[in-house]
């Protein structure tokens, strides 16, 4: 079934309000039917911009799925405890949530990178209903496959899809979790029953080569005729092609057709090519850090030393990367201009002479234990 400083800090270190900018015109994020959630405005402390986020407002059902509310708050940025919350075991999402999808158009596919080929699903779903991307929880337990970092972190998948509002329509692609094993033994016809008779799903998108079903047994084709008798809507749309066609003979893998791919951008980070990977991402790729236990991260004048077991996604082979953001604080307060160094065991984040203002503000925080760095060499 198939993420005290004066005016010469001020000239280094610039706060984290470029969603904020970038959103500003658009509708608040609606994560999911009939969810709304608030968040605060920015608050100045000491000459310096924070963001400071207000509590998520009690959930409500909108009456009409197509509901959009106003805002000109920023979107969810991932707090400690999210991050904390990816180490635990995965489980279902109870039938409370997942009926939240009813209405909705769901895109259908293995949404590991969430790349501009799964923006585009998510585009075309938007153009019908509220939507949706349906992801496979255990795949890799189930199929026997080896454990990998996943190349978005979980905690900041939502902060992902929130960059997607101005494509598609103003709303937040939500994205619903279901066990895999619940569906592994599904034909194809049982899985569309089930969309349509346990989540309420009024019609799925789909790319050209999208196989479902066990043993992958249901093809595009299927999809729309099964769809078609169960009255729901289907959307079958191309692949988007990977303008690098320099990558595609160095691919071994069948299925591949010159698309963009998850797999483009695991290789793409495996040979560090960063351009790349922004250019199959449509954003520079963001990896999270999370200090172990509660001694939080040990920093000193210019440079901070982290284990690369601290990081909760993948990042790019050993090498020296320029150009790249480190955002400080659980909610991504401060942001410092930085080149990062990753060796073998550690990650070497070197923030030259604004590191001393760094190190001041860091102390005053007292236990930083989130930072998340962001890797340059995305093209305008």
């Amino acid at each position: 079934m198939l993420s005290g400083g004066g005016s010469r800090l001020s000239n280094h270190l610039r706060l984290r309000d470029c969603d904020l900018r970038r959103h500003q015109h658009h509708h608040q994020p609606q994560l999911g039917f009939g969810f709304v959630f608030g968040f605060g405005l920015g608050t100045r402390i000491a000459g310096l911009r924070v963001r400071r986020s207000l509590k998520p407002l009690s959930a409500r059902r909108i009456s009409s799925f197509r509901s959009i509310i106003h805002s000109k708050s920023p979107p969810d940025i991932p707090t400690l405890s999210h991050c904390f919350s990816q180490r635990e075991d995965e489980r279902e999402l109870p039938s409370d949530v997942l009926s939240s999808v009813a209405g909705g158009i769901v895109a259908l596919g293995k949404f590991d990178a969430l790349h501009i080929g799964h923006r585009e699903l998510a585009i075309q779903a938007s153009k019908v209903g509220p939507p949706f991307l349906l992801s496979f929880v255990g795949l890799a337990e189930v199929l026997g496959w080896e454990p990998r970092a996943p190349i978005v972190a979980k905690c900041d998948r939502k902060r992902v899809l929130s960059t997607w509002a101005p494509y598609c329509g103003n709303m937040v692609p939500a994205e619903f979790e279901i066990q895999f094993s619940s569906v592994r033994q599904l034909t194809p016809r049982e899985f569309v029953e089930k969309l349509l008779k346990e989540f309420g799903v009024r019609g799925v998108v789909a790319g050209e080569n999208y196989r479902f079903g066990y043993k992958a047994a249901g093809d595009a084709t299927e999809l729309v005729k099964l769809c078609e008798e169960y009255g729901m809507g289907a959307y079958i749309i191309k692949s988007v092609m990977d303008k690098n066609q320099y990558s595609i003979s160095a691919n071994s893998d069948s299925k591949d057709r010159g698309q963009v791919s998850s797999t483009r951008v695991r290789r793409a980070l495996a040979v560090g090519d960063m351009k790349y990977v922004s250019q199959l991402l449509g954003r520079q790729h963001r990896v999270i850090l999370i200090a172990k236990k509660q001694e939080g991260f040990r920093w000193s004048r210019h440079k901070l030393s982290v284990p690369k077991s601290c990081m909760l996604n993948l990042g790019p082979k050993e090498g020296l990367y320029g150009k790249c953001d480190l955002l400080i604080g659980d909610e991504g307060d401060l942001v410092v201009p930085c080149s990062v160094v990753i060796d073998t065991a550690y990650i070497h984040i070197e923030m030259g002479e604004v590191g001393m203002y760094v190190d001041d503000i860091v102390s005053s925080k007292q236990d930083v234990r989130l930072l998340r760095i962001e890797f340059g060499d995305l093209e305008s």
